[in-house]
């Protein structure tokens, strides 16, 4: 059973009404976000679930301004109390909402999406968790084209994925003018095939930058892990 809160080193994420936990790759996410922004910058979490990712990014990117829109109530209220218990809780707004019904009136420097999983999955008997984790409520097409039209020009948009759906992603964000510049392939360790891909995308076409992580090494947080989570874990 997943633990009712999971402390890092400067928050403390509070999920037990939350239908999707904190799980390592999501924290390898966030870890991977870029840092730079700016006051004057805004950053969009699509689907902020217990708002880990809006935290992570917020810790290393201290005046930006974040909105996280979430459209189960129960993670939405969750992830507002962990909003105000942090030390970033004047710069992240959280939102109850679909981003499908989302109209703002600026456009994103960032935008960052763990969006639903497996969708050609057997389904939970947790409804929840089921719109949490499948395409029940977003699918890859409607997220696209609304990143597409919440993105700055000059903007990025970062995703993790299931590694089997990266060139439907990634082909379907062509549809869209969002170029990969960047592609992160995930193990679970060197002996494992790869389970996840960190995508960043822009509108400009850049050359593609491709590259691995392992999270382990045999029983161990491999090097790299451990030098992207240190900031974050208690314990590295």
């Amino acid at each position: 059973m997943a633990n009712d809160f999971f402390k890092f080193k400067e928050f403390t994420i509070f999920q037990s009404h939350c239908a999707m936990k904190i799980c390592t790759d999501s924290c390898l996410f966030g870890a991977l976000l870029p840092e730079g922004f700016i006051k004057e910058d805004r950053a969009l979490d699509i689907g902020s679930g217990t708002g880990l990712l809006s935290l992570m990014f917020a810790q290393k990117n201290t005046e930006c301004n974040i909105d996280a829109v979430e459209l189960d109530e129960d993670a939405f209220i969750q992830s507002k109390s962990n909003f105000l218990n942090s030390n970033w809780n004047e710069n992240i707004h959280p939102l109850h909402k679909s981003v499908l019904d989302f109209k703002p009136i600026i456009k994103y420097d960032i935008i960052f999406c763990n969006p639903p999983f497996f969708t050609n999955d057997l389904k939970s008997s947790n409804e929840n968790r089921n719109v949490a984790k499948h395409s029940t409520a977003l699918t890859f097409n409607e997220l696209l084209f609304k990143v597409s039209e919440l993105l700055h020009e000059n903007g990025s948009f970062y995703v993790l994925i299931p590694f089997v759906s990266e060139k439907e992603f990634v082909d379907i964000a062509e549809i869209y003018h969002l170029k990969s510049s960047k592609i992160i392939r995930v193990k679970q360790t060197l002996n494992h095939n790869y389970f996840r891909s960190v995508i960043c995308f822009s509108r400009a076409p850049l050359t593609l930058e491709l590259k691995e992580i392992c999270i382990k090494n045999d029983n161990e947080y491999s090097n790299e892990f451990k030098e992207l989570l240190k900031d974050y874990y208690l314990y590295l």
